[in-house]
């Protein structure tokens, strides 16, 4: 699809992604992701690309859907408007023969045809990224939307330039950077100061990163619900 026509409304917070299809355009989504369509678009669920095995890889170690629905306009153009259950941003990354992007497993949203979504294993020293061991990979060509928790902060980095991130900050990055899944600084730091893991990444590429951090938004959570839910159970 060339000159896809979207719009992200309501940013950072509670992004939409409003798609404009032409008659026959189609625009693929994550399961779920549908707010609201035009009465001519037909929606088809179907398992992901590259076979019945690959699906179950990016479904159960990518912590994609094992379903995506095809959003298609019929007899004419048509409107469709998805989103994604965090609270934050939604941002687009054009994917092409030279620029393809690993991002975090639950972060796919949509995707134009043409994008395909493969699990790379990078076993335990380099694939420690968010809560997981796996990552997702898109390549190919055409647009991918992602959904984060909270708004983006957008980096570009210079070859041989260098980037610390938390791993549940980062988002998605260049297919050409380097990067390298560490502790954060010793071991009394990594304990003590709340940031575990963290990734190093090195140019030339670009850097996607979320403002806010699901984990730590859940341990807050907890101080709330924790006492009420004890206080129930011991009724």
């Amino acid at each position: 699809m060339i000159g896809l026509r979207f719009e992200i409304k309501h940013r950072p917070s509670y992004s939409i992604l409003l798609v404009e299809l032409g008659a026959g355009e189609t625009i693929t989504a994550e399961a779920g992701a549908l707010t609201f369509m035009s009465p001519n678009v037909e929606a088809d669920t179907r398992t992901r690309q590259k076979g019945l095995v690959r699906s179950l890889a990016t479904s159960v170690f990518g912590g994609q859907s094992f379903f995506v629905t095809d959003f298609t306009a019929v007899g004419g153009p048509g409107e469709v408007a998805l989103a994604a259950a965090p609270l934050g941003d939604v941002v687009e990354l054009e994917v092409g023969p030279d620029q393809s992007y690993v991002f975090q497993r639950a972060g796919y949203l949509a995707s134009t045809p043409g994008v395909e979504l493969d699990v790379r294993w990078e076993g335990f020293t380099r694939g420690l990224f968010g809560q997981g061991l796996f990552m997702v990979r898109a390549e190919g060509s055409g647009s991918l939307f992602l959904n984060t928790f909270g708004a983006v902060e957008a980096r570009k980095l210079a070859p041989g330039e260098r980037l610390v991130v938390d791993n549940f900050h980062l988002v998605a990055f260049s297919d050409s950077c380097e990067y390298e899944v560490r502790r954060f600084s010793g071991w009394k730091e990594t304990l003590f100061s709340g940031e575990g893991l963290v990734t190093e990444v090195e140019g030339p590429g670009e850097v996607y990163i979320q403002t806010k951090n699901l984990r730590e938004f859940v341990e807050w959570l907890w101080t709330i619900l924790g006492p009420k839910v004890s206080s129930r159970r011991a009724r």
